[in-house]
Formats: C-alpha cells, structure tokens, sequence
C-alpha cells in the first residue's frame, strides 16, 4: 500500500478513537463533527456511519439517523450492529414491534449484541411467549458470563473483522490457556478462513478438557461434516442427542448426519418426529425437503418447502430450493409474495440473496427475461460484495502451476502413489454436465456413485500449511518436495477414507469439479485413477453458472466477468495437463452427449477400462441419491432445451463476451 494511504489509514483510526471518546463523555456535536470529518474521506466507512447513527440518535433525530443506517447496510448488509441501533431508534419513537423485528435481526447476524437479547427477553415476556422469553434470556445470561474480550471477539467475528478477531483471541489465549470459549471461537475463525484442520484440532482438543461444552461439540460435529468425515460427525451427534434427547437441535443435528452418510430412512423418520411435535421450524421442513429431493421423492419435497415458507414467508432458502428443482412453477400468489419478502428492508440479506436467485427462475420460466436478468444480477452483486474473491490470484496461481508441473516433473515421479484404479474422478467447471456423466458411469454394474467429495481438497489445504492473512500457502510448490512414501500414504488414505460412500463396486466417482485445480496432486497419489473432464460450451456454462446459487464456495460465478475470466483461465490449464500428461484425461464435451448419447457412452466407459451396458444410456433409469442441483435433470431422458437458453439473455451478457474473448470459440 502506498504510504500516503498508510498515512491516512492513521489518521482515519485517530479521527474515529476521538469521536468514540467523544460520544462516551456525551459530547455529542464534536463527535458528529469528526465522523463527517473521516466521511468526507471514506463515504462508505462503516464504523464512522455506525457511530453517526448513534449520534444521531443521541440527538433524537431518528429520521435522519435511519437514512445513514441504511446507507451502512447498503455497504454490509448484514451488520448486526445496524440493525441493533435500528432498534434502538424504534425503541425511541415506541413502536416496540419493530424494535423486536429489528433487535431478531441485530442477533441473526450478531448473536453478541447482548442489548438486543436483553430487549428480546423483555419484550417476549410481555407478549407471553415464555419460551422465545427464556432462550434470550440464557444469551443474555451467557455473553454477560463471559470476559469482554471474547465477548468483543465474537462481535468483531461476527462484523467481519477476522483478522482483529483472531489477533484478540490469540492474546487472549496466551493469558488464559485452554479457556472454552476462546478455543471455540478461534475455532470458528479456522472455519471462516477455510483453515479446517486448525478446527478440528481445537475443538477436539477443547472436548478433550471440557467434553460437556455442548456447543463446542456441535460446532465440531459441524467441523467434522464440513470436512466430509461424516462416520465420526454422526457419532458426535449421536453423543449430543443421548446427552439431551428432548434437546431439539441436537435431534436435529443427528439426523443430518443420518442424511449425510446415506441414511435417508433414519434421517427422514427422526425430521417427520421433530415436526409432530413442532410445526413451527421452517428450516426443519427444508431440510426434511432436501433429503426428499436427495431421494428422488420431488412430490413429497415441494410440499416441504412450502410448509416452510408458510411458516416463515422471507425464509429465501424455501423459494430458491423449488426454483432449484428446476421443474417447479411457481404460481402468480408465491411470485407476488416472493417480491414482496425480497423488497422488505426487515428480510435479511441470506434471505434477500436466496429470493433474487428464486425471482430470476421464476420470471426466467415465465419469459420476463429482462426482469429475470434483474434479480439474477442483483443477488449475485448481493453474493460478491460479501465476497473477496479476486480473478487475478487464480489466474496468477494457475500460471504458476503450468510453470511448476512439467512433463519432466511427471516423468521423474511415475512410480509414485497408490496403484489402486478404483477412483474416477470427473473435473471441470459447475454446470458443465458433470452430474450427467456421473449418473451415465453410476448406472454401470461395477462403479458406484458418491457425491462431490472434499478429500483431495483437504489434502492440498494440509499441504498447504496455515495460510492466513500474513502467511503463504506452501501449496502448490510443496508438490515438488513430496516423497514417494508420503505419496503413497496420501494415496492410500483417500482410498481407506472414501470407502464410506461406496456400495461394493469395484470402480466409485469423485465427482467435484474443482478438482482440476490438482491434477498434479491426483497424479502423485493415485496415478492409476480415471479422470474425465467435463466441458461445456462457453456462454451456456458460464450464465448457467451465473444463474445458481451455490451452498457454498464457486466465488468466481457472481459476476459475468469473473465468471468469464475463470472459464478462459480452466481452459488454459486444462490443455497444459493434456500436453504434459497427454492421453490422461478424456474431455467430454457436454453438446456431443446430448446429440450422441450411445457413442459418448461407449467412448467414456472405453476410457475408464469397462465394458459396454444398456443402462449406462438408460441412465434416467437408475434410482440413486443425487445430491447436486441438477438431481431432477438427471432422472429424465436426455433433453436438448438448456443448450442456447442463455440467448434470451444475449442482450445483458456483454461483459461475460468481452471476458471470454477468444475462449468463446476455441474452447474445445
């Protein structure tokens, strides 16, 4: 950063220290003063419009303290903090029912604003809901328990502050060694900074000296399924329902795991049992409605969505997991509500977000293409701003790998990793068919389908060592360090660790296509694994990324631009592995399954060393869980539709052209 910057960085931070002196000892007007002062610098300062607002307030101007509210939402909408003094100002003009909705709002997105439980509390009692009364109470009960710095270690967490989080945390520990909260809260941080391991090392070692901290348990159990080690998330979970059977949230967390090691029967009786005895927990019907998907029961799952939309008409998830299906139409009622819920300044962003991504199918199958683009662009914009994704660091890591992974390197490493052939992994980008040719390879007699597993992930996160803010992945460079025992061993563990998601065939898929990004790790390991990239044509593929709402990860589709400069940048690397490690990987081209389906099925099973069955081409046929959004598509017969739909929206997609270039052509 330039020291100029630097300079006034400084300068900023003192202006704001004065004021926050200045509001303390009720100097209100010289407060305000200096929060113009820093605004007229940055506009967009969050912490200076906070405490405007709270000048503004002091000085009963709840008006104009609303207008720079809102101007900070606008900048991060989910600031707790906001909201909190949202309430504050209704407490003020006494409409105490927005005041509540408001301080719900402050705790969704900061549950350490013990102001806002306390209110809650209060304000539960009075309406004579004992219950909601009491749960706010135990949080009022619980922050007030804590020491202030873990207590402003959670707000910082919780306001997006990470790197100040941790920092604190981190002192804090070295004062206070092994102290619950601070482990678990550091915890968190490892989650939030992608760091895993460093999680679930914590955790365990905070159950290790505290095993009755239930809620550093669940976090690990969440941890643990995160990390796709779902055997032990399961035992965890079953340790937290025999803790506290009538605990419905532990009930709950067990039968997600049910769900997620494939027991759907199990799953789905204990969500039918939890919702006899309470109809109000809309995002217990989603899940119950996720797992009826996963099934291929659709019927069953739109009912269980609407139930929870019904309970909670903003709960966004609900609206965007029937759009997700991609056969629902939703009727003229539900899009008017949809609108509604989404232009409410009470629905919260997750909520805003998940709403525009439903909005724009909805209106997309209605062909109201203008206005379908409109909410599509507005919840990806909405997705972006809460990301820090940049184009230039993948594309820059890319190249290093081309620099890095030779056809030397690979040739002096051939004897490296475990022999085994059993896996198949299929690479590429989301949207590009992947989803299809695991349901065509899963149809086969001797190759089991899994789902998109996160092992080859982790193992590049391990190698990589700690990389936060100011330390350096040593990943991928350590791959030239690697020893072929260490190769084998890594091997050796995916296979042993995978074996949960297999049904006794000889093959199995790994479906996640982020993986292209390792193909030197894979080859290291399991240099005998089957890989197949799955290829779209440009402009289809990028917008139908562009128009998904992703659970997590896939940063680089929230823009027509990033998203094009991901596609360009794929491509690259893709033809670099076919020139360094030529005939490894087959490239099925998505349009050439859909217009040859027979002779795409024999080429695929050809490369993967199996011999030719009817069902692979019958493989709408297969009843199997299918756990992507593209579930429904894929038990339906081959269909044609989807190929140029991204021509209604030609009109809209100019910088997604402009950032494809040449790649929109020669992509093949």
């Amino acid at each position: 950063m330039p020291q100029t910057n630097a300079a006034t960085d400084i300068e900023l931070d003192t202006l704001l220290s004065k004021a926050k002196m200045a509001i303390k000892q009720n100097q209100i007007e010289l407060a305000n003063t200096t929060l113009q002062t820093i605004l007229v610098e940055q506009p967009q300062h969050r912490d200076a419009l906070y405490f405007l607002a709270v000048c503004l307030r002091r000085e009963a101007k709840q008006d104009d303290a609303f207008d720079v509210l809102n101007k900070l939402l606008a900048v991060q909408p989910a600031n707790g903090r906001a909201f909190q003094e949202f309430g504050h100002n209704y407490v003020a003009l006494n409409e105490h029912d927005k005041a509540a909705e408001h301080f719900r709002l402050a705790v969704s997105n900061n549950p350490s604003l013990v102001a806002s439980w306390a209110f809650l509390a209060k304000h539960f009692e009075a309406k004579g809901d004992q219950q909601q009364s009491a749960e706010a109470q135990r949080h009022v009960q619980y922050i007030q328990s804590l020491p202030p710095e873990l207590v402003s270690v959670s707000s910082l967490l919780h306001d997006e502050k990470i790197y100040q989080a941790e920092q604190l945390c981190r002192h804090f520990l070295k004062h206070n060694q092994h102290h619950p909260e601070a482990m678990r809260l550091l915890a968190e941080i490892g989650v939030r900074l992608q760091i895993l391991d460093d999680a679930e090392f914590l955790l365990e070692k905070c159950l290790e000296f505290y095993p009755d901290f239930h809620h550093a348990r669940s976090d690990y159990v969440q941890v643990l399924t995160k990390r796709q080690k779902f055997e032990k998330a399961l035992r965890e979970a079953q340790t937290l329902y025999e803790l506290d059977k009538a605990n419905p949230v532990f009930e709950l967390s067990l039968a997600t795991c049910h769900q997620a090691v494939g027991n759907f029967d199990q799953a789905l009786s204990m969500y039918h049992a939890i919702l006899e005895r309470d109809q109000s927990n809309h995002s217990l019907y989603a899940a119950q409605g996720h797992a009826l998907k996963t099934v291929g029961r659709t019927d069953d799952a739109i009912s269980s969505y609407q139930a929870a939309y019904k309970v909670s008409p903003d709960y966004g998830d609900a609206y965007w997991s029937l759009a997700n299906l991609k056969v629902y139409q939703f009727s003229d009622s539900e899009l008017n509500t949809m609108r509604e819920q989404q232009a409410k300044s009470t629905t919260s962003l997750n909520d805003k977000i998940h709403l525009c991504f439903a909005l724009g199918k909805a209106l997309e199958d209605r062909q109201s293409y203008d206005e379908s683009f409109r909410f599509y662009d507005k919840g990806n914009q909405l997705k972006r701003d809460a990301s820090k994704y940049k184009s230039q660091q993948i594309i820059d890591d890319f190249e290093q790998q081309k620099r890095l992974f030779d056809r030397d390197f690979f040739e002096q490493r051939r004897d490296y990793g475990e022999p085994s052939a059993a896996p198949i992994f299929i690479v590429g980008l989301p949207r590009a068919g992947s989803t299809l040719l695991e349901q065509i390879l899963a149809s086969h007699s001797q190759v089991d389908g899994t789902m998109e597993l996160a092992n080859i992930i982790g193992f590049a996160n391990r190698l990589g060592g700690r990389a936060t803010r100011n330390q350096q992945s040593q990943y991928p460079e350590i791959l030239d360090k690697l020893q072929p025992e260490h190769c084998l061993k890594l091997g050796q563990e995916f296979i042993r660790d995978t074996q949960i998601h297999r049904q006794g065939g000889v093959y199995f898929i790994d479906k996640m296509p982020n993986n292209f990004r390792h193909i030197p790790l894979m080859q290291l390991i399991l240099p005998n694994a089957k890989i197949i990239d799955a290829r779209r044509e440009p402009m289809a593929c990028c917008f139908s990324g562009f128009k998904q709402l992703f659970a997590e990860g896939q940063e680089f589709t929230y823009g027509l631009d990033l998203i094009g400069d991901y596609y360009c940048a794929y491509v690259g690397l893709m033809n670099h592995w076919d020139s360094v490690l030529p005939g490894r990987i087959l490239r099925v081209q998505h349009e050439d399954v859909l217009v040859d389906l027979e002779g795409q099925v024999a080429r695929i099973l050809d490369h993967c060393g199996l011999p030719f069955e009817q069902a692979c081409v019958d493989f709408h046929k297969t009843e199997r869980a299918v756990r992507t959004p593209s579930s429904e598509q894929v038990r339906q017969p081959i269909y044609k539709s989807s190929m140029q739909q991204w021509q209604h929206y030609e009109t809209h997609l100019q910088p997604l052209t402009e950032s494809l270039g040449a790649s929109k052509t020669s992509y093949r």
